[in-house]
């Protein structure tokens, strides 16, 4: 996420070292390469002048404190500057309505609405306890209806059927009075995307507006458009009454910008980023996080947060106290922990939000991450409960039985039993507190990091 970014920024940052104080002169050079750094990752241009005069206007003259060097009081005032630019803090969904709350989603098509209708009913319901309905009134696109009743049925969470004979507007109207005698708290309504805005494509979302008075209007735009993304939001919010935004696909080889400039446009706040096509991949929008992304510092915080959600404590003390007792790591407690990575998002969910020093060097490839870990699950499931407690025992016939049973070559059996002997002596490490040296000690070991 925003990789490009974050390498020119630390590349700013430090070619100020070595200087005593902050000067126009230095400030100057730092700036234009600011600049440079944010139009080379489609920020737009309004808002990049807007940026630049607001950090020039605080460095000029900004002391430097004997503690601290011109490039580290600069990172100060850019993160300062940066989470302005971005809404200052999380907004959250507005839910204080007499039930049901309406979130109506608007976008264009291919911009992820469908499945940040399901992100977020997901959301919704593991994290504030709601009861949620799903309807889709997109009677244009065949799958589209499907799609979402998928959805719902994997998250089970109620779905309200439609067809594609029915107008937009009837069926928002008898899916609120369906929720309404159901008692659902909330109501996600899903909308029809065009691939260009058009007049009729406006009217459209306009009419379900007035038909259902929702207390949401969440525009879903897809980050990977960059300039575009910002007209896009613009034209959407003269049309409607926007409250928030989600920015989807921000996983992906998106430049960004529009992380940074959508706020600016519409005034209105990012409330959720979209990351990966897993239903998990939604989170709530933190600025100040964001900021602290952008510069390399990592989102500790968030992280935390994930971890809370995802990983099973029961599973993690016992863990912490079979390795405090010595009594070592075994496959199946690999095993385990590869499900609770995967549960998270995977080793590149987990190493964006990590600071960039303990990260530099090494590279994620999502889809050889995701295959990868797969894989080596397979391999541990043909092992017997005795192999996987005590891998001293596969020797060259065990290996060749157990790679049968997996699909796969014996060269992948020893690259798995390679992989976990080095995870034996990371987790030595974390139990002594060195998590720099484990991290860069893994490089390499987990699939899809180089």
């Amino acid at each position: 996420m925003l990789e490009q970014l974050t390498d020119r920024l630390t590349g700013v940052i430090k070619s100020l070292r070595g200087q005593s104080r902050l000067s126009d002169s230095n400030i100057q050079e730092a700036l234009r390469e600011v600049r440079i750094a944010l139009l080379e990752a489609d920020v737009a241009l309004p808002v990049v002048k807007t940026f630049i005069d607001e950090v020039r206007q605080e460095a000029i003259g900004q002391s430097v404190l004997t503690s601290l060097t011109p490039g580290q009081v600069l990172v100060g005032i850019v993160h300062q500057a940066l989470t302005r630019l971005m809404g200052e803090k999380n907004e959250a969904l507005d839910l204080a309505t007499q039930p049901p709350a309406v979130i109506l989603m608007a976008g264009l098509q291919g911009s992820g609405k469908t499945t940040t209708s399901g992100k977020l009913a997901k959301w919704l319901k593991e994290q504030q306890r709601k009861k949620v309905l799903l309807v889709s009134c997109d009677v244009y696109r065949p799958a589209a209806i499907e799609q979402l009743h998928v959805l719902a049925q994997t998250l089970e969470v109620d779905w309200f059927p439609s067809d594609l004979s029915q107008a937009p507007s009837a069926i928002a109207r008898a899916a609120l009075d369906h929720a309404r005698r159901h008692y659902h708290d909330v109501l996600i309504v899903d909308t029809a995307g065009r691939l260009a805005i058009d007049e009729a494509m406006m009217h459209e979302i306009q009419q379900l507006h007035a038909a259902l008075h929702p207390i949401e209007t969440l525009f879903v735009v897809d980050a990977m458009q960059g300039q575009d993304a910002v007209n896009t939001a613009r034209a959407f919010g003269e049309a409607l009454p926007l409250t928030g935004v989600i920015l989807t696909k921000l996983d992906g080889d998106a430049r960004g910008g529009a992380a940074l400039s959508v706020r600016h446009v519409t005034q209105k706040p990012v409330k959720f980023i979209g990351v990966g096509e897993k239903l998990t991949g939604l989170e709530a929008f933190h600025p100040e996080r964001m900021a602290s992304r952008i510069l390399g510092m990592g989102d500790v915080l968030s992280l935390i947060e994930e971890a809370h959600r995802t990983v099973d404590r029961v599973e993690a003390e016992k863990l912490a106290q079979k390795i405090k007792k010595g009594q070592g790591f075994d496959l199946e407690d690999f095993k385990t922990q590869l499900q609770q990575m995967k549960k998270a998002g995977g080793i590149g969910a987990m190493m964006d939000k990590l600071p960039a020093q303990l990260t530099r060097g090494m590279a994620v490839n999502q889809a050889v991450d995701e295959r990868s870990l797969n894989r080596i699950e397979g391999i541990i499931n043909a092992m017997t409960p005795t192999e996987r407690r005590h891998p001293d025992l596969l020797k060259a016939s065990r290996k060749r039985r157990v790679a049968t049973g997996a699909g796969v070559s014996v060269q992948e059996v020893n690259r798995l039993l390679g992989q976990f002997e080095q995870m034996q002596k990371m987790m030595k490490m974390l139990s002594k507190g060195g998590l720099g040296k484990m991290m860069r000690g893994m490089k390499g070991m987990i699939p899809g990091l180089h």
